[in-house]
């Protein structure tokens, strides 16, 4: 049963320990209660099919479904509740899309925890949350809603391993990274040249560096 004003969260986060410190630092709160965890969207999608907490903290980087795709589903069977993307990318990359997507919010890893309980009691009182910063950029137009960049046509995993990828770092050492074998990063890597037309690893470097992101 649901206690009178607290906030029920539910948390979908490959890393054990993101999971680990959320849990405690949200506990640690008066009115804030992680309920439930999971490690992959189909976990996430299977536990929905239980229970229906106030608010869902999504990673956008899973390993078995993009985390937009997982957004999609849950809001084809439950319309109204409230999705906040909590992601490694900054707002520029996926914030948008994320919101058009369905998402009630979306909010860096990096951010403060004062921003972590403002965002989640914003999104469970019914109204969207983005940060302050990423409400500028929005209302200068510097975040383009309808262009779109070559990258943004790729999942979230083929993001987080073409990052990788244009910091030098070598397939075996993401694999280790992302807890991927050594031929699916080589997948991914297939699928990011062929999607963004290049034909090694040096122009995946040029472009991240290009298009500053890391």
């Amino acid at each position: 049963m649901k206690t009178p004003n607290r906030i029920n969260v539910v948390l979908a986060d490959d890393h054990s320990v993101v999971r680990s410190g959320l849990r405690q630092f949200l506990d640690s709160t008066e009115d804030l209660r992680m309920v439930a965890e999971a490690a992959t969207g189909a976990e996430l999608l299977d536990l929905l099919h239980n229970i229906t907490p106030d608010v869902v903290m999504l990673d956008i980087s899973l390993p078995d479904l993009d985390g937009l795709e997982v957004l999609r589903r849950i809001k084809l069977e439950k319309a109204a509740l409230p999705v906040l993307i909590f992601s490694m990318f900054s707002e520029d990359e996926f914030a948008v899309s994320s919101i058009n997507a369905g998402a009630a919010g979306y909010l860096c890893k990096d951010s403060t925890p004062e921003q972590i309980l403002t965002a989640l009691r914003t999104i469970a009182a019914g109204t969207h949350y983005v940060s302050p910063l990423l409400a500028e950029k929005l209302l200068l137009g510097s975040i383009a809603s309808d262009k779109k960049l070559p990258h943004e046509v790729l999942s979230a995993r083929e993001m987080s391993v073409m990052l990788m990828l244009g910091q030098g770092l070598h397939m075996t050492r993401i694999g280790e990274q992302l807890f991927l074998s050594v031929k699916t990063v080589s997948t991914y890597r297939a699928r990011i040249l062929q999607k963004l037309g290049f034909n090694s690893n040096a122009e995946i470097i040029r472009y991240v560096l290009e298009h500053k992101l890391v």
